[in-house]
């Protein structure tokens, strides 16, 4: 009884995880066809687990300043493609290329950095652009 116990509860825990697991390995929630450019001001660099984060201030034609969020590769594909924990820092002006959200929402997802000095970085293991009319890199 108890066996049937422990595998009935194993069940259960390995079971609820896995919509979360496929959930997070979505990238639905971006409009993968469409590249916008955002050139800004580095609000923060957030180095974190599971996807790092840019944080960037963009000011508009008008004047008005914009919080994007905007989502990177894990921090460990991130240093295979030469970022590093400190490769932002708050008040670095960077050009960045990203896919947007599908609901307009500022936010995305990156595709490519220019950083001040001219070096260009990706987004370090964030699935290829889907074929079809996406602009290439």
């Amino acid at each position: 009884m108890q066996k049937v116990c422990i595998i009935v509860l194993a069940t259960l825990a390995f079971g609820s995880a896995a919509p979360a697991a496929i959930a997070h390995h979505s990238f639905a929630a971006f409009d993968r066809d469409t590249r916008v450019i955002l050139t800004g001001t580095v609000r923060e660099f957030q180095w974190t687990n599971p996807h790092a984060w840019i944080q960037v201030l963009v000011t508009d034609d008008a004047g008005n300043e914009q919080e994007w969020s905007i989502e990177c590769g894990s921090p460990n594909m991130m240093a295979r493609h030469g970022w590093k924990s400190r490769t932002l820092q708050s008040g670095d002006r960077i050009s960045l290329v990203m896919h947007p959200m599908a609901d307009g929402s500022p936010s995305g997802s990156l595709v490519s950095i220019t950083l001040a000095d001219g070096q260009v970085l990706g987004p370090g293991g964030v699935p290829a652009p889907k074929t079809g009319n996406a602009p290439p890199p």
